[in-house]
């Protein structure tokens, strides 16, 4: 059986980082997911799954996100249920994810980049680029095929 989910969003607000009494670290947070089709108004509808991460990732999460960053999760649903203070059954249906990956630079996300020079400090240049006028001498050796 299958049970694995693939997640792309922004956070709602920032993960909510908390630990077990026996000092396992878990984060609680929502994505805002957009739906691939629209509705009647011809607009995006979003979907705002519960996630919950544990461990590692669950205080790196916590510490490098906040509100608004676009991050891609991998995981499972995970269903589970619980008795209420009035005895009534709940059920709780949750992802849990078990990696996420950061979808965008830093900077992109409206954060502080003070600990790091941003990438736009660097100069990129192709060095195939013949806007130079100069060619690359490439020898046969030196090809890995």
């Amino acid at each position: 059986m299958i049970n694995n989910i693939v997640l792309t969003g922004r956070l709602t607000k920032d993960a909510d980082l908390r630990y077990t009494p026996a000092g396992k670290a878990v984060a609680t947070f929502n994505l805002a997911v957009n739906r691939q089709f629209t509705n009647a108004k011809g607009e995006h509808d979003a979907d705002f799954p519960n996630i919950v991460i544990w461990g590692k990732s669950a205080e790196t999460l916590a510490n490098f996100t906040r509100k608004g960053t676009l991050i891609g999760i991998t995981g499972r649903i995970q269903t589970r249920s619980y008795d209420n203070q009035q005895g009534q059954r709940v059920y709780v249906t949750e992802v849990v994810a078990e990696s996420f990956t950061f979808l965008e630079k830093k900077a992109d996300s409206g954060q502080s980049t003070n600990s790091t020079p941003s990438q736009s400090n660097y100069e990129h240049r192709d060095p195939f680029d013949k806007s130079n006028g100069q060619s690359i001498d490439i020898q046969d050796d030196d090809l890995p095929f």
